[in-house]
């Protein structure tokens, strides 16, 4: 019999942890699943994904480049990734549900109140979406710088935060670009004459520090891993298409080792 499949759908996708946390995860649930890489290019993507429930997924989780496109593949989205335009998360049944678990997964790894502060979150693709969407729902002050000011200035506009010209100090700030993946270094983002402020959370990870986590630490910023994100997504994500109360702390372990 044909073991149930999950997967993380991006391009490129060979650098993705999910693979190693997801497999440890179903191991402790008891659940014989598997939890593979998909590579797919942009231009692939619309004649690819919609194929995935026949092949035997049960659902994927979507990264760069693919957010916005996954939200616009699904038949139904759930209020977050409705409100957000942008989906991380497919779930395969009777058509495609699309939802977005990294809007709850950075205000998990946050693990601290945000309402009333300042939070700036740089870059405007899927992920800078949810980062923005989430914040706003809790409460905070966002504002939204990219590289090209016309998307910072679609993103604000869209869900109710402001655009701005260049990086400001913030209380809480949110990278959401690929600087540090890369190459690239604080001085791409404009940060380099920027206080980091109280929390810095870093969507990137890596096996070394990244440039921003540099920027956070020497500010005396308590900086939060894009690691500690892509587990408390990626928790969410496997309760919703399991019903399981996700291994977090095996999850996490699985990631740091992969």
């Amino acid at each position: 019999m044909a073991r149930d499949l999950l997967g993380v759908v991006g391009w490129p996708v060979g650098h993705s942890r999910s693979p190693a946390m997801q497999n440890a995860a179903l191991a402790q649930l008891g659940l014989d699943w598997l939890y593979v890489p998909v590579p797919v290019p942009p231009d692939l993507f619309d004649g690819t994904v919609p194929a995935l429930g026949a092949a035997g997924f049960r659902g994927v989780n979507v990264t760069v480049p693919h957010k916005l496109a996954a939200h616009d593949v699904a038949d139904s989205l759930s209020p977050a990734a409705a409100a957000i335009g942008a989906a991380n998360t497919l779930i395969f049944g009777d058509g495609i549900e699309g939802d977005n678990t990294d809007a709850g997964g950075l205000l998990d790894a946050l693990e601290e109140p945000v309402g009333g502060r300042t939070a700036l979150v740089l870059g405007a693709g899927g992920a800078a979406r949810a980062a923005v969407w989430a914040l706003l729902d809790e409460g905070a002050e966002v504002l939204v710088w990219n590289r090209t000011g016309e998307r910072a200035e679609e993103l604000a506009t869209d869900l109710g935060a402001r655009a701005v010209a260049k990086p400001v100090p913030a209380e809480v700030v949110v990278n959401c670009t690929v600087v540090g993946l890369g190459g690239g270094g604080v001085e791409d983002l404009g940060l380099a004459d920027v206080d980091p402020g109280a929390v810095v959370v870093d969507m990137v990870y890596g096996d070394e520090p990244t440039p921003v986590e540099g920027w956070a630490v020497a500010g005396g910023a308590r900086f939060v891993n894009g690691l500690e994100v892509l587990v408390r997504q990626g928790a969410r994500s496997l309760a919703r298409w399991t019903g399981c109360e996700p291994p977090v702390d095996v999850m996490r372990a699985a990631a740091a080792r992969a």
